[in-house]
């Protein structure tokens, strides 16, 4: 691992909330035990079938969680950004993987194996409330991907995966085209359709392929209001 991948690794385990509350002890063997693993576009990163080594968070760029049906349609359910952890449901069980994780830019993946996950699942309260909101947030949008997949229009469908239900805590975001239409389950046609829509609201604006938020508590309203109100 190079000096800055290994300062990257350090520097996101150091902000995480639980950390501080750690041993020195338990704080270094985390340091040392914890590994990253990286990936161009369009990598599979993490893939279905494979044990699960542990729990990940990503330290940049930018993937999606996609599953395959026997029929080969492919259903990507959920994109997760850098600063965010991912796979804990695979993590608690010990069943294979049910996903592939694929980058949808050059992305770096931090493991924290399940070993030292267990160890913290059974000694830090911290570690505890913070995996619990974290699993509360993941229930949250997976109902909103079921009510947005059965109730709601294109242009809902993606306003919401721009709002802050998939990307809290960021006050700008920039996704191109393809990037949301991977995430949202729609054809790149559809998307553009969608994003003329928004933008002609004064919603989000389109420059250089990138889409960028405009005004975040109006595509908040559009991603939720009935479908019939839809333009």
């Amino acid at each position: 691992m190079s000096f800055e991948a290994t300062l990257a690794h350090h520097r996101f385990l150091s902000g995480q909330p639980w950390f501080a509350e750690l041993s020195a002890e338990a704080r270094n063997r985390l340091l040392e035990r914890t590994f990253t693993i990286a990936g161009r576009k369009g990598d599979v990163l993490l893939a279905a079938g494979e044990p699960v080594k542990g729990w990940y968070a990503v330290l940049s760029g930018l993937v999606k969680l996609q599953s395959m049906s026997a029929e080969g349609r492919v259903s990507a359910f959920l994109g997760v950004p850098d600063g965010e952890w991912f796979g804990e449901g695979s993590t608690l069980k010990t069943e294979p993987r049910r996903y592939d994780v694929i980058a949808l830019r050059d992305t770096t993946l931090l493991c924290l194996p399940r070993t030292q996950f267990n160890e913290l699942l059974a000694s830090s309260l911290p570690f505890n409330h913070f995996l619990v909101a974290h699993l509360n947030r993941r229930l949250g949008q997976a109902m909103t991907i079921i009510e947005a997949g059965r109730l709601r229009a294109p242009e809902q469908r993606v306003a919401l995966y721009l709002s802050r239900v998939f990307w809290q805590g960021r006050r700008k975001l920039l996704l191109s085209q393809e990037e949301l239409g991977h995430l949202a389950g729609l054809s790149r046609q559809t998307v553009n359709r969608a994003l003329q829509t928004l933008e002609a609201q004064g919603l989000v604006s389109l420059e250089f392929g990138r889409v960028a938020i405009l005004n975040e508590q109006a595509l908040a309203s559009c991603a939720t209001r009935p479908a019939t109100d839809t333009v």
